[in-house]
């Protein structure tokens, strides 16, 4: 994103709107700037100000009038008045960083928008995360944060050394050149992205080992980590067997989400059985 200098007026109403602070009134040319290293391309400034097309001298010259008087002249806090804000052509390594910080572009890689990936949420279609074993979301960044893929990849090398599995329909694994060891592709590791998530799974006994170890990366890293925990409940709608190692850990639990299972390919065929004519509907279900 960049700001056109014959355009701005200096209102600073997009500092306001842009969530990692990327951009400031220059002091010397009271004009808005972008810090194009720490900007994520997330589009926020752009989509989110209304855009008017006042005339630029027109308004600089009733502003510096008005300041004479002791007067202020200030657009709406949610307008850009001279429709100054101007997004880059993003090209290759660049684009990566609007696939991961503008929550209205889907992935390639899975098609999916925000993050990228459906995480455990749709474990009830998906099946990644089987019986017998925990999936860890280790989720990277926040506004006014962000991460650095070469961030991502400390955490990632450390968890593929102990063997885990890398979700593969997840677009930070998609960003990978070897899957086996965690290693991140050269040409964007310094890219800087609003959020991330990675996603492992491992078998409920390696619980402790794998959070023992994003604490120990997390601490080397300059960036917020979150830890998402998610597992299969028994029979009776409860989970016996990670909860006590979570609490163990000094973990409070509080569950999160429970999936029933209605989103499963078997309930959906039944449901579009039902629809058809009785006869037929009981005749799918004996069978």
């Amino acid at each position: 994103m960049k700001i056109s200098e014959t355009k701005c007026v200096g209102c600073g109403n997009c500092t306001y709107a842009c969530p990692m602070g990327a951009i400031y009134v220059d002091p010397t040319t009271r004009k808005a700037t972008v810090n194009s290293d720490e900007c994520v391309e997330c589009y926020a400034c752009y989509n989110g100000l209304s855009k008017e097309h006042l005339p630029p001298r027109t308004v600089r010259f009733t502003r510096r009038m008005m300041s004479k008087l002791w007067l202020r002249f200030e657009p709406d806090p949610d307008i850009c008045p001279t429709d100054a804000l101007e997004p880059d052509p993003l090209s290759w390594p660049r684009v990566v960083r609007r696939a991961f910080s503008d929550p209205r572009v889907p992935h390639e890689s899975t098609g999916v928008t925000g993050r990228g990936t459906e995480e455990v949420k749709t474990n009830e279609i998906s099946n990644r995360i089987a019986v017998g074993m925990v999936g860890f979301t280790i989720e990277f960044g926040r506004p006014g944060v962000g991460v650095r893929f070469h961030q991502i990849q400390e955490m990632s090398m450390a968890l593929a050394a102990l063997g885990v599995k890398i979700q593969p329909k997840n677009p930070v694994t998609a960003m990978m050149s070897d899957v086996e060891t965690g290693k991140i592709r050269d040409d964007i590791l310094n890219e800087k992205v609003l959020s991330a998530i990675l996603e492992i799974t491992v078998p409920v006994e390696r619980t402790e080992e794998i959070i023992r170890t994003v604490w120990a990366v997390e601490k080397r890293i300059d960036t917020i980590v979150v830890l998402g925990v998610g597992t299969r409940c028994d029979e009776d709608g409860e989970e016996r067997v990670v909860a006590p190692i979570l609490e163990s850990l000094g973990y409070t639990l509080k569950r999160a989400k429970t999936n029933l299972g209605l989103g499963r390919p078997q309930i959906r065929e039944l449901a579009r059985e039902n629809a058809e004519p009785a006869n037929q509907a009981q005749e799918s279900v004996a069978a």
